[in-house]
């Protein structure tokens, strides 16, 4: 997450959300009363004195809106924040109309609160730039790009090279496009880390020699570390998730968030069969060893909010974050997330056991 000191008061910060994770920390801290700048939409109709209003131009303003319901929309991948406008850039918005928006990864808000609470600026401080981590799965005819940030995982569609896998005695053994293959996947890496502020490496991996030589390609293209990942001899999206498996892999992002994130879930697992009970599972458990102050680590899927009640969710975390717990999202659609599902949604590492 992005966050910096705005010019627009004392009390307001601008706050540029990078990752799914990002957004549950911004769902966090926005308030009732709170006031938002940005960036939106809205549908003007023109009038005049004998005519009837037409359906109206959305066209794009920028708004000071006083928050007055805050939610996710349906699924985590962006909020939902309904107010009033207070104040815009185009004299045809009204003030003290409804207004809804959406913020989504990569929006820009600047925030402002009457008061910011202790608690709002150490989840703020808490979300520094972590290294986000670039999985190249490539040989002589396809290549697959995925992104992991915190513990998500996205992956970009495939790309092919449109050379034959085969080889014959005499055959020519370099692609002519290949160096267009090349360039094609530098595109791609791109048109994601431009995306991102935070320090990024980039992992290669795939069957035969086409990785060593991507390697030279990229050396001198993009500035940001390349490490050469080997073991994993599958190549395109089949081998970003053979890779997710990979102890290889694993060992390289042990210090990532998704990295200690499945650790703390193997030590999870290590506790259950020794039947130390210096765990928590599932929403009554959870709850019961935040009220007795006792949890070390949270970690929850995006799926919680599926049994549990938005706001009730919110208040878990920050009396979780009060208490001096870590609190760790995974995102449902990924191995660990769905480990994390498969025990209620939400699981809890203690101090010390309650039971």
């Amino acid at each position: 997450m992005i966050v910096r000191d705005s010019k627009h008061s004392e009390k307001s910060k601008a706050i540029i959300p990078e990752d799914l994770d990002d957004l549950f920390t911004l769902r966090r801290i926005i308030e009732i009363n709170d006031n938002i700048i940005t960036d939106t939409t809205r549908s003007i109709k023109q009038r005049s004195e004998f005519s009837r209003p037409d359906k109206g131009e959305r066209v794009k303003i920028r708004i000071l809106l006083r928050v007055e319901n805050v939610k996710f929309d349906g699924t985590v991948d962006r909020i939902r924040i309904g107010g009033t406008i207070l104040n815009s850039d185009n004299e045809l918005v009204p003030k003290g109309v409804h207004h809804t928006i959406s913020i989504k990864v990569d929006d820009m808000i600047i925030l402002e609160k009457k008061q910011w609470k202790k608690i709002q600026s150490d989840i703020l401080n808490n979300t520094g730039n972590n290294t986000i981590y670039l999985l190249i799965s490539i040989d002589i005819q396809e290549a697959a790009i995925a992104i992991v940030t915190g513990t998500h995982v996205k992956i970009l569609p495939n790309i092919y090279s449109g050379q034959s896998g085969k080889r014959f005695q005499g055959s020519r053994t370099i692609n002519p496009n290949i160096e267009n293959f090349f360039d094609e996947i530098v595109r791609g890496i791109k048109t994601v880390t431009n995306l991102h502020t935070q320090k990024q490496m980039l992992i290669l991996f795939g069957p035969g020699e086409t990785k060593r030589r991507f390697f030279n390609f990229l050396s001198n293209e993009i500035n940001d570390k390349i490490i050469i990942l080997e073991g994993i001899d599958v190549a395109g999206e089949d081998g970003i998730f053979v890779s997710l498996r990979s102890p290889s892999l694993k060992e390289l992002l042990k210090n990532s968030k998704i990295g200690i994130v499945s650790s703390l879930l193997d030590k999870l697992i290590y506790l259950i069969h020794k039947g130390e009970p210096k765990f928590a599972i599932g929403v009554n458990e959870v709850r019961d060893a935040v009220t007795n102050k006792s949890i070390d680590c949270l970690i929850y899927s995006n799926s919680i909010l599926e049994k549990l009640d938005e706001d009730e969710f919110i208040d878990l975390l920050n009396s979780t974050e009060i208490t001096g717990g870590k609190i760790y999202g995974v995102d449902a659609s990924t191995d660990i997330g769905l480990r994390v599902s498969s025990l209620g949604g939400i699981v809890g590492l203690l101090r010390y056991a309650i039971r």
